[in-house]
């Protein structure tokens, strides 16, 4: 009896684009991931190019399964709204059907933060979490991911609300700590601005800090003064591919239901 396919899902980013095969049962891996350099000229053409590319290397485990892609923009039904990290031409592109076209199966396409977010919900800090959920990436820039009673409320940019006159991530994220050579003390004021402000807005029940960055916790989040139960990603950076594989599973179940 041939298994079936397994879901992949693919992360587009600024600086790389990575995929891997993801077992459900497990909510991990189930190869080795591959990681291409994002082409200087991000435009959909070179992009999908690359994309394929990394689909073919898993075509024996995954070969006719549904594919998620995420991509650092806000997306609506399939179709790209903004380009953070990549060419302006995505903007009005309906990636969904481009890449689906390219790769010849159904492809989802969403949000990184959103993709990293489900994925922590699923199988990582968030899991079995009721009540208002909030995933924040701290990277570059402050992605976030917003849930109520597990359900993805898509495309919320909560990175973007203006605090104190400054867009908060300019003034939040690593990449802002880092480019003013923070120390994990100065930067924490920061973000206590940031997350009481978010709490004052939305009253979650629950944070999980995603990114990188979210690996060295224990130097900041005990610094942070916050009604909220505040936690780090249990998935890390593996989290949007997991994610991404997952909805694009839930939506081909549904559709063959």
């Amino acid at each position: 009896m041939t298994a079936s396919p397994l879901p992949l899902g693919i992360d587009i980013g600024g600086s790389g684009i990575k995929g891997a095969p993801v077992d459900l049962e497990a909510g991990s891996f189930a190869a080795d991931r591959i990681r291409i350099e994002t082409p200087g000229s991000s435009t959909p053409k070179a992009v999908v190019k690359i994309v394929k590319e990394i689909a073919a290397e898993f075509d024996d485990r995954c070969g006719g399964g549904p594919i998620g892609v995420t991509v650092p923009a806000v997306t609506t039904g399939g179709v790209v709204r903004t380009a953070a990290n990549i060419d302006k031409d995505w903007v009005g592109t309906d990636a969904g059907a481009l890449l689906g076209e390219a790769l010849g199966r159904q492809v989802t396409v969403l949000n990184d933060a959103d993709a990293a977010g489900v994925g922590e919900m699923q199988y990582g800090s968030g899991r079995g979490v009721r009540g208002t959920v909030l995933v924040a990436t701290l990277g570059t820039g402050i992605g976030s991911a917003l849930f109520v009673d597990g359900t993805l409320v898509p495309n919320t940019e909560l990175g973007h609300l203006e605090i104190d006159g400054h867009d908060a991530e300019k003034r939040a994220s690593n990449g802002a700590r880092e480019a003013d050579d923070l120390s994990w003390e100065k930067w924490a004021k920061r973000l206590q601005r940031y997350f009481r402000h978010v709490e004052d807005l939305l009253w979650p029940d629950l944070i999980v800090i995603g990114g990188g960055v979210s690996k060295k916790a224990d130097r900041y989040l005990p610094l942070l003064d916050l009604r909220t139960p505040i936690v780090p990603a249990t998935l890390r950076n593996d989290a949007g591919i997991i994610g991404a594989a997952w909805l694009a599973a839930q939506r081909a179940d549904h559709q063959g239901a």
